[in-house]
Formats: structure tokens, C-alpha cells, sequence
């Protein structure tokens, strides 16, 4: 059995996973973290089913050297395709962005039409419907694969005002505020940092981020299973596939501070 002060596995594709962590540390200050970004093998989105299960199951194979006491795939597009992979080869709890999401914007919703923002690979998957379906089933949902905002956010184009990061939002949303949804999910971990931009376009639609929620339900279930930490303070670890110092530079744009630990380049089998 997992000790309470195990660490708590993290991976994502690239740097976007660093959202989900945020939003642990803010909830959960004294956990333990390990994040893996397969920098080598960024963006997930736009690649194979068979080619994201391999990477995926590459990623917590890695994790799962250290001592765990739970997985977050904390990549909606992982998330999508490979999680049951994982869970059918690790005897270990794991976590995504994509259930915890779908329970709370099928519970927010009023008209129950709610639009999904994601990767191409994420919408193609149809994650997001199955998992809406089980908790509204008369819930309707219109995906929106939105590939130019990832690079818009990475390389700094998330600020309100700038015209180019609401020119394209509005592409994308507008369709979505057609079909009349009145709920909207982030689906994928670099959008958080557009949430302010949207929600000053679209005052009157509900914002879900799913890498906040994802820590909310992290910590309900850790705390059902008494395996929160019990130690003051927390040991965060960083590993990247790729160039170390290159995801530094990002990573405080994602973290909004200190990343409280260092990176380490680490070359995967």
C-alpha cells in the first residue's frame, strides 16, 4: 500500500501539465511531486492513437522508478486515448483531466449543451462525450479542435488585449455560442491561461478548466483513502525528455512562480 508521503506521478506531453500542478500545489501544498514532460515528443494532439499509448506508456514507466502513490495523466489527449492502457498494466490509482471535467460541467450546466476546447486528438477520441453522457445523459456536446492555441500560449500570446489570441478565441468560440452552450470546457492543459481572455469575451458562458478540476478530484480521493501527506512543506522533482534549460524558461509562465524543485534531462528506452 502507497505511504502518504509517497510522491504524487505527474506526466504530460510538454510543459501544459505544469497547470494540473499548480492547481495540486494551491489545493494540496505539502504533496510530493514528480513531473515528467515528454518535451521529445511534443504535442501529443496531433499523433496516432498507437503512436500517444506508446509514449504514454514510456512516460509512467519512468514514473513508476520512483516511489508513488498515484498517476495523473495530466494530458488530455493522453488521457483520451491511452488511459485504459495504463490502468490495465499499473496496479496503481490513476488520475485524469477528462472524467473530473466532464462531472462538473455535466453538473453546471443549464441547458445541458456544453462545448468541449481541445486537441484534435482529444476531440476524435470522443472522451469527453462518453464521459458527459454517464453523468448527464441527456446532456449535448459540441467539440471544437482548436490547434493554433497551444503555440499562441507557448509563445506568450495569453494576455487580455492582445489581439491576436482573441481574434483566434473568437474563431473558435463563436461556433460553440451559435449552437447555444452555455457551459465550456478547457480541454487541454494550456488552456487555463486563457480563461481570463475568454471569460472577459464570453461573460455569460461557465468556464471549466480541467486542470482544476482534476486536482479537486485528486484530493477528494486521496483524502477518502487517508493518503494525503502528513509531512510540512513538499519535495517537487521535474524531468523532461528534451532540452532542460528551454522548458525552464516556459515553466514559470505556467507555474506563476517558483517551481519549488529542478529540472533534469533524462533520456527514456
Amino acid at each position: 500500500m502507497a505511504a502518504n508521503n509517497s510522491f504524487i506521478g505527474v506526466f504530460d506531453s510538454g510543459i501544459g501539465g505544469l497547470t494540473v500542478v499548480k492547481s495540486i500545489v494551491e489545493s494540496m501544498p505539502n504533496e510530493n511531486i514528480i513531473y515528467f514532460g515528454d518535451t521529445a515528443h511534443v504535442p501529443y494532439g496531433t499523433r496516432s492513437k498507437r503512436q500517444v499509448t506508446e509514449y504514454v506508456l514510456q512516460d509512467v514507466k519512468f514514473l513508476s522508478t520512483f516511489d508513488i502513490k498515484a498517476i495523473v495523466i495530466a494530458c488530455n489527449t493522453a488521457d483520451s486515448v491511452a488511459r485504459a492502457s495504463v490502468e490495465a498494466q499499473y496496479d496503481l490509482p490513476v488520475f485524469g483531466v477528462v472524467d473530473p471535467a466532464s462531472k462538473r460541467a455535466a453538473e453546471t450546466t443549464k441547458n445541458g449543451k456544453i462545448g468541449i476546447m481541445a486537441t484534435k486528438a482529444t476531440i476524435a477520441s470522443h472522451a469527453y462525450d462518453a464521459a458527459i453522457a454517464k453523468y448527464n445523459a441527456n446532456a449535448k456536446v459540441f467539440g471544437m479542435a482548436c490547434p493554433l492555441l497551444v503555440p499562441l500560449v507557448e509563445n506568450g500570446r495569453f494576455k487580455p488585449g492582445d489581439i491576436v489570441i482573441e481574434t483566434v478565441l473568437r474563431e473558435y468560440m463563436d461556433p460553440l455560442i451559435s449552437e447555444g452552450v452555455d457551459t465550456v470546457v478547457l480541454g487541454c492543459t494550456h488552456y487555463p491561461l486563457l480563461e481570463d481572455i475568454i471569460r472577459g469575451l464570453y461573460p455569460e458562458i461557465n468556464i471549466i478548466s480541467s486542470s482544476v478540476a482534476a486536482a479537486d478530484e485528486l484530493k477528494r480521493r486521496l483524502e477518502e483513502e487517508e493518503l494525503l501527506s502528513t509531512d510540512e512543506g513538499s519535495d517537487r522533482k521535474y524531468f523532461v525528455s528534451d532540452d532542460a534549460d528551454s522548458f525552464l524558461r516556459q515553466a514559470l509562465i505556467f507555474m506563476g512562480d517558483e517551481l519549488g524543485g529542478n529540472v533534469e534531462q533524462v533520456e527514456l528506452d
